[in-house]
């Protein structure tokens, strides 16, 4: 019976180093890869991002349970619809809301999710700070910090 060191040192350096490299490269090839978020998950930011609205007080010029500005409604829409609508037709059509937020957020999701690194938690809490500010830097900053936290709460949530 032979024994590994009765072969020759070519065979055993490939036994010794490239058999656990072809096994380590064969293993990672079966993982998933760090795919942009998927629309499902960008439903899921928005209605998370439903659920963190803050509370407003009525007349407070904001639309929706996402309390839109109306500004951003017609610009939205018209991205993303080819059509203006106006901040009644936002507010009272639910399914009309979410397929513009959703439109909107979706770029910005796949955006931050990039710019983290592939890091979903991350690219959450950037999305939340910009869909409040404007500015995904601000995520870690003052209360955009503890908004940017529920959202990626009520995200969490969903999975």
């Amino acid at each position: 019976m032979s024994r590994i060191s009765d072969f020759p040192d070519s065979f055993h350096f490939r036994l010794r180093y490239l058999l656990p490299a072809i096994l380590f490269l064969l293993w990672t090839a079966g993982l998933p890869a760090q795919t942009p978020p998927s629309d499902v998950k960008v439903e899921a930011l928005v209605e998370a991002l439903r659920l963190a609205a803050p509370p407003t007080v009525p007349d407070s010029g904001l639309y929706s349970d996402w309390r839109i500005k109306p500004d951003n409604i017609v610009r939205w829409s018209k991205r993303c619809l080819n059509l203006e609508v106006t901040p009644e037709q936002f507010a009272t059509d639910p399914a009309l809301t979410r397929q513009v937020l959703v439109c909107v957020m979706g770029k910005v999701f796949r955006e931050e999710f990039a710019a983290s690194g592939n890091n979903e938690i991350v690219a959450v809490q950037r999305a939340a700070a910009w869909w409040m500010t404007g500015d995904p830097a601000q995520y870690r900053n003052g209360s955009t910090s503890g908004y940017t936290l529920r959202v990626l709460e009520a995200y969490l949530r969903f999975f």
